[in-house]
C-alpha cells in the first residue's frame, strides 16, 4: 500500500486562503461550473471565516439559486439541495432564512408520487431521489448568522427547517421499498438499454449515491428524528433492519483482504479482483458508514462493531496510487469518486466510533490532499459539491480544522 508521509500536514491558513481565493473568483463569473442550485458554494462559504468572500459568494449564488429544475432532489440542481444551500447560506445571508423555512415547508408536504416497483434512481436514491429530500429535510437545522453579518431583517424569527417529525410520505415509501428481505421492490427495471446503466438493470445497486446504503442513511436520520414517536420509530426500525441485513449479505473480502461490495447485487459469487473504486459512492466507505451509523441509532453494538472492523480492513490496505483514479480533478479529489469523500468518511468514524484505523487513515487523507491543493484546479472547473473543489476543501476543512458539520448530512455523514 502507498503511504503519503512526504507531505506536510495542512495548515488551518494555508486551507482557508484557497477557499477564500476560490469564493472571489467564483463571485466574479458565478454559474460558470455545473448547477445554480447545487448546495456547494453555500456549503463552503459557511466555513469560511471571511466578511467578504463568503457573503458575496453566497449573494451571488442566491440570486440564481431557484432557476433551476423543479424536482426534488438533494443534487442534479434538484431543490433540496437549494434548500440546503439557503439554510447554510443564512449563516452569512440572514435574509436566506425566510426563503429556506419556505423550501422546506413545500418540501415536506410534497406527496411522495415515486414507482415502488422496477424502479430507477429518482425513485429511491440520496442523489436524484427522496432518500435525499428526507436527509436534507431531516437534518438540515437552523444557523445563526455569523457575527459580522449584518442581519437584513432583524426582527424575522427564524422557524425550524425541518419539522419535528420527519416527512411521513417521505418516510413511508422508504419503508415500503424495503419490506421484504431480499429487497425486491430496489430492484432497477428502467435500464434495459442504457448504455451506461445496462450493468444494474434487474438487480439492486448497493451504494451510498444511488443504491441501499444511501436510503439507509436516510432511513437512520429519520429514525434519529422521529424520537418517541413510537410506530414511526417500529416501521423505521424494521425497514432498516431488513436493508443493513441485506447490505451484509452482499459484502466479501477482495484479494487486497478488503471487505467491500459489489456495486449491485444479488449476483453470483463475486470476483475476489480487487476494484480501484473505494470511494464515498461505491465500495466500503460509504457501505461501512451506511452500517455502524444505522447499528448505532439502532443500539445494535454487535452490528456496529462488524461495520467498523470492515472500514478497518479498507483503512488498513487503502492505496492512493490504486484506489484513485480517473481522468479529472474530480475524480481523484472530490466527494464523490475522490480523496474527500474517503476522508469525510474516515473522520466521521474517527469521531463517532473512535475508530484508530479511521484516524490515522484520516491522516494521510489530509495530507495528500494539502499536498494536490498547493495549486488548485481552477474557478471555472466544476462548483458542485459531491464533483467540485467546494465539496473537496470543505471536507479538509472540517477533517483538519474544525469547521462546522452541519453540512456532512449532504452525504449521509454527520
Amino acid at each position: 500500500m502507498a503511504h503519503d508521509t512526504a507531505a506536510p500536514a495542512a495548515r488551518a491558513d494555508d486551507v482557508l486562503g484557497v477557499a477564500v481565493r476560490y469564493l472571489r473568483e467564483w463571485t466574479a463569473a458565478p454559474g460558470a461550473g455545473g448547477h445554480l442550485c447545487d448546495p456547494g458554494i453555500p456549503v463552503l462559504a459557511s466555513l469560511v471565516a471571511d466578511e467578504r468572500a463568503a457573503p458575496a459568494a453566497v449573494a451571488a449564488w442566491s440570486r440564481t439559486a431557484g432557476r433551476g429544475p423543479s424536482h426534488p432532489a438533494l443534487y442534479d440542481g434538484g431543490l433540496a439541495g437549494t434548500f440546503v444551500g439557503l439554510r447554510l447560506g443564512a449563516r452569512c445571508q440572514p435574509g436566506l432564512r425566510r426563503a429556506a423555512d419556505r423550501l422546506g415547508a413545500h418540501l415536506a408536504s410534497r406527496p411522495a408520487r415515486y414507482r415502488t416497483r422496477e424502479v430507477a434512481f429518482p425513485d429511491y436514491d440520496l442523489i436524484s431521489g427522496p432518500a435525499g429530500t428526507l436527509l436534507a429535510l431531516c437534518t438540515t437545522e437552523p444557523t445563526e448568522p455569523t457575527e459580522t453579518a449584518e442581519p437584513t431583517e432583524p426582527t424575522e424569527t427564524a422557524e425550524p427547517a425541518a419539522p419535528d417529525q420527519p416527512p411521513r410520505p417521505l418516510v413511508a415509501h422508504l419503508v415500503l421499498l424495503c419490506d421484504e428481505a431480499d429487497l425486491g421492490r430496489l430492484r432497477t427495471g428502467q435500464y434495459a438499454h442504457h448504455p451506461q446503466l445496462g450493468w444494474v438493470h434487474g438487480r439492486v445497486n448497493t451504494g451510498m449515491g444511488h443504491g441501499v446504503a444511501g436510503l439507509v442513511t436516510a432511513l437512520t436520520a429519520a429514525l434519529r428524528r422521529a424520537g418517541p414517536d413510537a410506530d414511526l420509530t417500529g416501521d423505521l426500525a424494521a425497514a432498516l433492519d431488513r436493508a443493513t441485513r441485506w447490505l451484509v449479505r452482499q459484502a466479501y473480502d477482495d484479494e487486497r483482504s478488503i471487505r467491500t461490495w459489489p456495486g449491485a447485487g444479488p449476483a453470483g459469487p463475486p470476483s475476489r479482483t480487487a476494484h480501484p473504486r473505494q470511494a464515498w459512492c461505491y465500495g466500503t466507505p460509504g457501505v461501512a458508514w451506511a452500517l455502524w451509523d444505522a447499528a448505532d441509532a439502532l443500539g445494535d453494538t454487535a452490528a456496529a462493531d462488524w461495520a467498523a472492523a470492515a472500514f478497518t480492513t479498507l483503512a488498513g490496505h487503502y492505496d492512493e496510487t490504486f484506489h484513485l483514479y480517473g481522468d479529472t480533478p474530480g475524480d481523484r479529489l472530490g466527494l464523490c469518486h475522490g480523496a474527500a469523500g474517503v476522508l469525510a468518511v474516515a473522520d466521521a468514524f474517527d469521531r463517532h466510533a473512535r475508530l484508530p484505523a479511521a484516524g490515522a487513515l484520516k491522516n494521510r487523507l489530509v495530507r495528500h490532499l494539502a499536498a494536490r491543493l498547493a495549486a488548485p484546479p481552477p474557478a471555472d472547473g466544476p462548483a458542485d459539491l459531491l464533483n467540485g473543489l467546494p465539496g473537496t476543501l470543505a471536507a479538509l476543512l472540517t477533517a483538519a480544522h474544525g469547521a462546522p458539520r452541519g453540512w456532512l448530512p449532504c452525504l449521509g455523514l454527520r
